[in-house]
This record gives structure tokens, C-alpha cells and sequence, in this order.
């Protein structure tokens, strides 16, 4: 009796150890390279960050440093209130990504969760990029 709780402790640490290994690695197609210009998708990053309806993911373009581009993914937010958030993400755009990650950059009124989770995931991206590039 004693091996075979033996082996099951065994087994089960070494599928928490494997789960572990893998979630300290960095997640796949976070960051790619399109010629110069770098592109971050907040996907994976920010999978956990909600704006009213469900995630927001991003990705966001960055050439010498400097974001370029910010441009959203599919989600599942109210069309007419998602419209009125993601105008907040072209005052990213020109800033060094160090200013970038720290800007604190006003939400869109009515549509606070979008704009909250928006900015979210640009200081994930943002904050992803500056640590891996």
C-alpha cells in the first residue's frame, strides 16, 4: 500500500513540476518581428483582463522603440462602446514604449470596463516588450 501512494505522490509532483517548467516560460507568439518593426499581441498576456463582455487583446506595433501602431483584436465587447474605447489607444502612439507603459491615459466615459481593460493590455504589451527585447 505504502509504494503505491508512493508512486501517486510521485506522479503528481512531477506534473506539478512540469505545469510549473511551462508556465515560466515565455508565452508563444507574444512578440514577433515584421522587418523592423516589432509587433506585440496582448493574446496570451492579457487573457485574463476583462473588459465588460470578456477579453480585449491588442497588438501593438513598435519601430525604434517608439509604439507606431495599436490595433485591436477580435473580442466580444458592445460594438458602439468598444468604438468609443479604443480611441484612447492612438494617444500611445509616438511615445517611447518606457513612456508608453507608465502613461496614465483617461478612460472613455460609458464605457469604463473596455477602457480600463484596454489600457491594461497595452501596459502588459508594453511592459512584456521593454523585459524581451
Amino acid at each position: 500500500m505504502d509504494k503505491k501512494i508512493y508512486k501517486r505522490f510521485a506522479g503528481m509532483a512531477a506534473v506539478l513540476a512540469a505545469g510549473l517548467l511551462i508556465s515560466a516560460m515565455p508565452a508563444e507568439n507574444v512578440m514577433q518581428k515584421d522587418g523592423d518593426t516589432t509587433i506585440v499581441n496582448t493574446q496570451q498576456l492579457g487573457k485574463n483582463v476583462r473588459g465588460y463582455r470578456g477579453a480585449t487583446p491588442l497588438k501593438i506595433y513598435i519601430r525604434k522603440n517608439k509604439v507606431v501602431k495599436v490595433e485591436p483584436l477580435a473580442n466580444h465587447e458592445t460594438p458602439k462602446f468598444f468604438a468609443k474605447a479604443k480611441t484612447l489607444l492612438a494617444k500611445y502612439e509616438g511615445a517611447s514604449t518606457k513612456k508608453a507603459a507608465k502613461m496614465q491615459v483617461d478612460g472613455v466615459s460609458g464605457a469604463t470596463f473596455t477602457s480600463k481593460a484596454l489600457k491594461k493590455n497595452m501596459e502588459l504589451g508594453l511592459q512584456y516588450y521593454n523585459e524581451h527585447k
